[in-house]
C-alpha cells in the first residue's frame, strides 16, 4: 500500500472500558488495518467530582487504573486482529471530550463509542460523544456497542 501523508496520521479512538468504547476500537483497528495506519488508543481520567470536598484521592492511582483498563482493551481487542496493526496507548488527564477534541488536532480520523460508563442510560448518544461528533477537528465516526 502506497503510504501518504494522510494515512501515516493516526486513527484516535477513545476507550473508556464500555462496552461501545470496546466495539470503537475494533471499527479502528479494521479500519487503520484496510487503510495502513497507525491508531492511537486513548484513556482519559480525571478526579472524581466530590474530590474537592476534602477527600483525598491519589491521582497515580486513578491514572494506574486508567493505563490498566486501556492496555486490557487493547490487549482483547488487537489479539484478535490479523494482521497486526501498530497501536500507541496513551493516557492523559482532563475531561474526556477536551483531551479526544485536542487529539483529533492531529488525528486522521477520531473514533468514539456512542456512550460512556456514565450518565443517564436511555440515551442515545452521550455527551462525550456528542460533543466530539460537534467540535473534532477531523471526521468523526460514532460505533453503537452492544447493548448490555
Amino acid at each position: 500500500m502506497e503510504t501518504t501523508q494522510e494515512n501515516t496520521r493516526a486513527v484516535v479512538v477513545g476507550v473508556d472500558g464500555s462496552p461501545s468504547s470496546a466495539a470503537a476500537l475494533r471499527w479502528a483497528l479494521e479500519f487503520a488495518r484496510l487503510s495502513g495506519s497507525p491508531v492511537e488508543a486513548l484513556a482519559a481520567w480525571d478526579y472524581p467530582p466530590l474530590s474537592g470536598w476534602g477527600l483525598s484521592i491519589p491521582g497515580p492511582e486513578i491514572e494506574e487504573a486508567a493505563r490498566l483498563a486501556l492496555a486490557d482493551a487493547v490487549k482483547k481487542e488487537t489479539d484478535t486482529t490479523r494482521p497486526p496493526v501498530p497501536v500507541r496507548q496513551r493516557t492523559e488527564y482532563g475531561h474526556p471530550a477536551d483531551v479526544l477534541l485536542e487529539a483529533s488536532r492531529r488525528a486522521r480520523l477520531l473514533v468514539v463509542g456512542t456512550r460512556g460508563l456514565g450518565g443517564f442510560a436511555g440515551t442515545l448518544l452521550g455527551s462525550v460523544s456528542r460533543h466530539c461528533v460537534e467540535h473534532a477537528h477531523c471526521p468523526v465516526v460514532v460505533v453503537r456497542g452492544t447493548p448490555a
